[in-house]
């Protein structure tokens, strides 16, 4: 059972990170080793050819990482990421973005998971990444 719900996670990140509210995420599934987040896209997110841009989708798949070990292990702010590595595999389209993510492993000073993008509507994945979380001591 998760530590946090996504309404708790939602006020967590109001509170710790008020810059990221402007990206209007919202967590659609929570569970001990999944989430599913939807960031709605806005003009501010597109490059030039009309796709989402490759920082909002790196900055998707951190944040998505981020809420689920949150919701994991309770809110430990100072959790940072230590490596993101993405593929990115086909053109997003200018919709909402889908973030799945999975904990694959939780250890006591690391996390490691993935992270599966989509554009909203579409079955094929549009970019997938790894990614690993250092943990603080508590």
């Amino acid at each position: 059972m998760p530590a946090m719900t996504p309404d708790q996670l939602h006020a967590f990140m109001a509170e710790s990170f008020p810059q990221a509210a402007h990206m209007g995420f919202r967590i659609e599934e929570l569970d001990d080793t999944r989430i599913r987040l939807r960031v709605p896209m806005h003009d501010r997110h597109l490059r030039p050819g009309g796709t989402v841009s490759g920082p909002t989708l790196m900055w998707t798949v951190d944040c998505a990482f981020y809420l689920l070990i949150m919701g994991r292990i309770g809110p430990v702010a100072l959790a940072v990421t230590t490596n993101l590595n993405i593929n990115f595999m086909r053109k997003p389209e200018p919709v909402d973005v889908l973030a799945e993510a999975r904990l694959l492993k939780l250890g006591r000073t690391l996390a490691v998971g993935d992270v599966t993008l989509f554009s909203d509507g579409k079955a094929d994945p549009v970019a997938h990444a790894t990614i690993t979380y250092a943990i603080p001591t508590r």
